[in-house]
């Protein structure tokens, strides 16, 4: 989306216009909704999040300032709603070696090109602490400072977290190639 037109758009939803608010939601939100299954890993609970964040999107347009990406704007509120939900749940970035082999069994052994989908999916199927660390560090290019202070765990966790999701991922991916 243009710029300009971008800009008319958001000053139509600050005048509640109803269907630059539809046209909005419609532009942002199958990628808002990817975002949040990043970091939900469930596709209801990240509709639902989806939701509640562009209900915070709309109630808080009037804070846009129209410097930077309004994209990347909405996508800090969709994860910071993400992050929400998970300290609601109360889940646990602490791994195991169990969930660590249960990644190695998860994904299925398919001879195929790794494409983006496919990668997609092998990080989907990471450890919760992992896939958050990983996602937060390697996609939205949060530092392990930021993440430590939004996950509740030290920087060292957070790098440590980054490397076992990176050694698991790379495993995945040589035991494919030896097929």
């Amino acid at each position: 989306m243009k710029k300009k037109k971008e800009e008319e758009l958001i000053k139509r939803c600050l005048k509640n216009d109803r269907r630059a608010q539809r046209e909005l939601y419609e532009r942002f939100g199958p990628l808002m909704k990817v975002v949040c299954k990043r970091y939900l890993f469930d596709q209801s609970l990240a509709e639902e999040v989806m939701n509640q964040g562009f209900y915070k999107v709309f109630k808080n347009l009037k804070n846009f300032r129209f410097e930077g990406s309004f994209e990347g704007w909405i996508r800090r509120i969709m994860v910071r709603e993400c992050f929400t939900e998970n300290a609601k749940k109360k889940k646990l970035f602490l791994i195991c070696e169990d969930q660590e082999e249960k990644f190695l069994k998860q994904v299925p052994e398919v001879q195929q090109s790794h494409g983006v989908e496919y990668i997609m999916r092998l990080i989907e199927a990471l450890p919760d602490g992992y896939r958050m660390v990983f996602n937060l560090y390697e996609i939205e290019g949060y530092n392990h400072a930021e993440i430590s202070a939004q996950l509740g765990i030290s920087e060292s966790a957070s790098r440590s977290q980054l490397a076992r999701a990176k050694q698991l991922l790379r495993s995945k991916l040589n035991d494919l190639q030896g097929l």
